[in-house]
């Protein structure tokens, strides 16, 4: 008996206008976390219809479907670019190098402040994302509806440790204010979320700096050592932290 359409595992091709091998392959669970991530830091929201919310609705059926593990990857590289051309402000969503998506704004709206607060530079620009902007970007999507645990708490902490190079928790600090959040957590219902410490992380954190790859291998690091399945929980802080490393250019 043959699939249903509701059955049939979704490719790129069926969600995006693509060439190449790319439009066979099937859309996996952390393409769509990568993108959703990307999009969160570029864009400051997720789209509603755009590259992340096809991506993510594919993988789920591919998954329900038993095409994808919940953590398979391709190895076409998912990435969001911004540029400046003559005074507008243009985001690019890619796929294996092929465009799938563009925003364009215009550069004059709003002053500095107020485009640096929407919009974080991704890796095209001269400056780069930050630890504190990755965090931030992290109570924009579902996973900032998710209560802390002692794997938030911990990714947490790092993160802030490698944005401030100090070893130990800042008093104060967000990482503290994560570790707390996870000791009342466990003895209460009313659950604080990842959003509720991390949408203004980056006001919180002494010191900051631009994404590096080892710094996503750090806090990686902190955050599966956190889990009993030693997985990093997608669109999470580790996950934010890690595509921060991707898009910025050093």
């Amino acid at each position: 008996m043959s699939m249903s359409s509701e059955e049939k595992q979704v490719t790129y091709g069926d969600v995006f206008p693509v060439s190449s091998e790319l439009g066979s392959k099937s859309i996996a669970p952390r393409d769509a976390a990568i993108m959703q991530s990307a999009e969160s830091i570029a864009l400051g929201h997720v789209p509603r219809g755009g590259p992340a919310s096809l991506m993510q609705s594919a993988a789920a059926q591919n998954e329900r479907i038993g095409v994808v593990a919940p953590h398979d990857i391709t190895d076409e590289g998912v990435t969001v670019s911004q540029a400046e051309v003559g005074g507008t402000r243009i985001v690019s969503e890619s796929v294996g190098g092929e465009i799938v998506a563009q925003y364009i704004y215009p550069s004059e709206a709003g002053g500095d402040e107020e485009r640096a607060s929407r919009y974080p530079t991704t890796g095209v620009q001269e400056e780069a994302v930050t630890v504190g902007e990755a965090l931030e970007a992290v109570a924009l999507k579902p996973a900032g509806e998710k209560p802390i645990e002692q794997s938030d708490a911990a990714a947490i902490q790092a993160a802030e440790a490698r944005a401030t190079g100090r070893g130990e928790v800042v008093s104060g600090g967000v990482g503290a204010e994560a570790q707390r959040a996870d000791s009342i957590n466990a003895r209460t219902d009313d659950k604080t979320t990842l959003g509720d410490v991390l949408r203004d992380a980056t006001s919180k954190l002494v010191d900051d700096k631009a994404v590096k790859k080892e710094d996503a291998e750090g806090v990686v690091g902190a955050e599966i050592r956190n889990k009993p399945d030693l997985t990093t929980h997608p669109g999470g802080v580790a996950a934010s932290i890690t595509t921060a490393s991707d898009l910025n250019v050093f």
